[in-house]
């Protein structure tokens, strides 16, 4: 069930910032939270999140700000952030070290969220962006685990593990969803692959 706006004033927010970016022109995706609650899974973070390309980040900072959004150009270097009264959006150019692209905005699906339809980041982009933020200083697999478990249906598994190959902290929660049978690496993992394993167990 959609969740009512007056429970949730972020959607309201997101659903600005949407409409204003589609007259704009400029390409977004929604992802974060709210794009895991656009595909069936839930509950929302604190602040919206949006994917665009750097190219478009001061366009978006100018459109948003002419609707009345207050802008931030923080110095981490890999987003900017407008705010509606004190509710957050960020607009994501390079999450996990991965620049947005048009390939990027082109995997998604337009889908509704509480009647407004939008592009949506896929199952898979999510889960990949979820569980490479992981490291050592924020590893929270408590987080990621009703993501996986709610969308494991949309997930191309074997992408996520070929994508996540460099992280021992994301490979690690794979890992443990495996032992909890929420997936199966052995199912997900290309032929190839468990040819190989096979072999190594084998010898």
């Amino acid at each position: 069930m959609p969740i009512p706006e007056d429970q949730q004033p972020l959607i309201a927010t997101l659903k600005h910032v949407a409409y204003h970016l589609k007259e704009a022109g400029i390409p977004f995706a929604l992802a974060g939270s709210f794009a895991v609650y656009a595909r069936g899974g839930g509950p929302c973070d604190h602040d919206v999140d949006f994917i665009i390309k750097e190219s478009d980040a001061e366009a978006a900072l100018r459109v948003l700000s002419e609707a009345g959004f207050s802008t931030e150009r923080p110095p981490e270097g890999w987003l900017v952030k407008v705010y509606e009264e004190d509710r957050l959006v960020d607009l994501i150019y390079s999450p996990v070290q991965r620049p947005v692209t048009d390939e990027t905005l082109a995997d998604t699906d337009v889908l509704s969220v509480n009647a407004c339809h939008m592009p949506v980041l896929s199952a898979t982009e999510l889960m990949i962006h979820k569980i490479m933020s992981y490291g050592p200083h924020y590893c929270d697999y408590a987080r990621a685990l009703p993501v996986a478990r709610s969308l494991r249906e949309q997930i191309d598994w074997a992408r996520v593990q070929r994508e996540i190959a460099r992280s021992p902290y994301a490979q690690a929660f794979l890992t443990l969803l495996d032992k909890l049978e929420v997936v199966s690496l052995a199912e997900a993992s290309p032929p190839g692959i468990r040819r190989v394993r096979l072999k190594e167990v084998a010898g």
